[in-house]
């Protein structure tokens, strides 16, 4: 298959998931599992699970970024689709969290209050705009066109690294409030 072909081919997939994902989210975000008749008992045992997920992708992040440094494409490559799993897997166990719990309030007041929210904001504007930039940064490594992919990657790299340690920040944040 030749690399603007497999561009073309999932750009329609990058378009798709870079609005499925975000809306699904929110949707599912609001969507509680009891008010379906299921008897479910809150997953609360999941952000520190989820939080630790998210430090574990930024550090996988810096790791792959340090062996493409040192000439080590294969290991980059590991580690990037590690990265992304991990992503994958803090979805998936954030939107069950938030289907069986209640969102939770933050308690704290003053300057923190304001850095909480800063964080919180930025956090959430940045996880939605990754999508697209993890995906387009993938499909050109995949296309070997990766001087494309060198250039995105430059924007992607910074973006999820904030997303991903600002998750954990969030969630430290926020911890003492859980019921």
């Amino acid at each position: 298959m030749e690399n603007n072909t497999i561009e073309q081919k999932y750009n329609k997939w990058i378009v798709l998931l870079s609005i499925a994902i975000p809306l699904a989210v929110a949707v599912l975000f609001k969507v509680k599992l009891k008010d379906f008749g299921f008897d479910v008992t809150p997953l609360s045992f999941l952000p520190p699970i989820y939080a630790t997920v998210n430090g574990i992708t930024a550090v996988l992040l810096v790791a792959a970024v340090l062996a493409i440094k040192n000439g080590n494409r294969k290991r980059h490559e590991l580690l990037m689709k590690m990265a992304i799993g991990c992503s994958v897997a803090f979805l998936v166990m954030y939107v069950a969290y938030h289907m069986t719990a209640e969102s939770t309030k933050y308690g704290g007041d003053g300057v923190l209050k304001y850095v909480y929210f800063f964080i919180l904001i930025t956090h959430i504007f940045l996880s939605i705009a990754i999508i697209p930039l993890v995906l387009i940064t993938y499909v050109r490594a995949l296309a070997s066109k990766f001087d494309k992919h060198k250039k995105i990657a430059k924007i992607t790299f910074p973006i999820w690294l904030y997303v991903a340690v600002t998750g954990v920040i969030v969630y430290l944040m926020i911890s003492p409030y859980y019921v």
